[in-house]
Order: structure tokens, then C-alpha cells, then sequence
């Protein structure tokens, strides 16, 4: 019995080696992902680093170009193939590597949301468009267009514009929904500063495309601003309050 403890501790002191060493790969292999920081996870991707500076070092650095005091791995989406190349170190293949990685966390993101069995709910579309909206620079507003039940028939990206705001066109919308067939329409767009709170503008503009929209008999269930991690939908804040638009 005593035997059969001490083997115990020796395994656990192995253990403990190995996942307080210095090698990420090694550590990977001994303890799992989990065991490793952000900036080891994004070193191991990148497999080399460059002179004088190790693969982890570089992952730190790259994680540090949109996240200087934190390294979160939240950063990583927001990064461009030519602020990577600009970074020591990451050539080409490095760059593509890594915003491929980011381009899948984003689509098992949405996959798993799609699965539901509708996208009914103001939580449900925002989890879904979160990271392919958060991140960007400039406004952009996506149309989706839904059936009488709340099924999905598609969606269009109706402009990208400024920092400034970008310019949302009823006659736009609705020639979108018409030709898509659709009875319901939501509207999202996404706010660059990360404060999802509507503007005036954006007020002022729902109310003139739910109007626009009761005349042609295609409701505007909800107009959702996305930004940082968070949302706010319109129709959750009663600006969008009669029961013809209701989930």
C-alpha cells in the first residue's frame, strides 16, 4: 500500500514537472491545451519564431499589436495580413495561418448558433453575427430576410461605410426583401466604438423603414447594433413595440 502511494506522488511530481516546464509543445502533450497561456497556444501555431526571439515571444507580440497591456485572444479577429507582415517575424504563411484560425473560431461560432432551430430571438441573431461584425472598422448593415414563421431565406450586406455611420436606403431594403420573397425582415448593423447604444440616427431611420415596410405588407421584426461582446436590440427597448413585429 505504501509502495502503491509513493508511486502515486512520483507520477504526481512528474506531472507537475511537466506542465510548470518551459516547452509549450511538451507541456501540450503532457497536461493539454488547457495548460497553456494565450500567447504559448498562438506560439505553437506559428512553430518557429525569429532571431533572438522565441515562437511563444512572437505570439505574444502578435497578440499585443491590438491588445498591448492584456494579449487576448479577442484581439486576434481584428487583425489584418498587413499589420502581421509589418510585425518582425511573421512572413506570409504565418499571417495566413493565423487569420485562417481566426476565420474558424468564427464559423463554429455561427455554426453552432445556425443549428438552432430558428434564428428567433434578438440573443440568437447577435450570438450569431457577433464575430464577423465585432471587429470591424467601419459600420456595416446586413439585411436578413425572414418567412412568416421566423425561417431564414438569406441575407445581404447593404453598405459599408464610414466610422462616421453608414447610410441605410428603405428603397434598398425593401427592393432586397421583395426579391427575396420575404414577409419579416431584420436589420443589424454594427457600431465601430463597441457601444451598441442607438444613435438618433439610428432611431430615426428604424422608424422610417418600419413605416416604409407596413405600407408593402413586411414587417421590420427588429434592427440589432452589434459592438464589443454586447448588443441592443430595438424591438428590446420598445422602439419596435406593436404586435405585428413580436417574435
Amino acid at each position: 500500500m505504501e509502495q502503491f502511494s509513493n508511486q502515486n506522488i512520483d507520477r504526481n511530481r512528474d506531472y507537475n514537472r511537466d506542465c510548470n516546464g518551459e516547452q509549450p509543445y511538451e507541456r501540450f502533450l503532457a497536461c493539454g491545451a488547457q495548460s497553456l497561456t494565450n500567447a504559448e497556444l498562438v506560439g505553437i501555431i506559428l512553430r518557429t519564431g525569429t532571431k533572438g526571439v522565441t515562437a511563444v515571444e512572437l505570439g505574444r507580440r502578435v497578440l499585443e499589436i491590438h491588445d498591448p497591456e492584456g494579449g487576448s485572444l479577442s484581439a486576434l479577429p481584428r487583425l489584418t495580413m498587413k499589420e502581421l507582415r509589418a510585425l518582425p517575424g511573421i512572413g506570409e504563411v504565418k499571417a495566413v495561418k493565423l487569420l485562417c484560425l481566426s476565420e474558424i473560431a468564427r464559423r463554429i461560432v455561427r455554426e453552432k448558433i445556425r443549428r438552432q432551430p430558428r434564428l428567433d430571438k434578438p440573443d440568437l441573431i447577435a450570438e450569431y453575427y457577433m464575430e464577423s461584425m465585432r471587429h470591424l472598422e467601419t459600420e456595416q448593415t446586413v439585411l436578413l430576410h425572414f418567412d412568416s414563421k421566423m425561417a431564414l431565406l438569406g441575407e445581404d450586406v447593404l453598405t459599408t461605410g464610414t466610422v462616421n455611420g453608414a447610410l441605410i436606403s428603405p428603397r434598398e431594403i425593401y427592393i432586397q426583401a421583395l426579391r427575396r420573397g420575404a414577409v419579416r425582415i431584420v436589420l443589424l448593423h454594427n457600431h465601430p466604438s463597441g457601444d451598441p447604444a442607438p444613435s438618433r440616427e439610428d432611431i430615426e431611420s428604424t422608424r422610417l423603414i418600419k413605416r416604409a415596410g407596413e405600407l408593402l405588407g413586411i414587417g421590420l421584426t427588429d434592427h440589432i447594433i452589434i459592438g464589443d461582446l454586447c448588443y441592443c436590440s430595438l424591438k428590446e427597448m420598445g422602439i419596435l413595440s406593436d404586435e405585428t413585429t413580436e417574435f
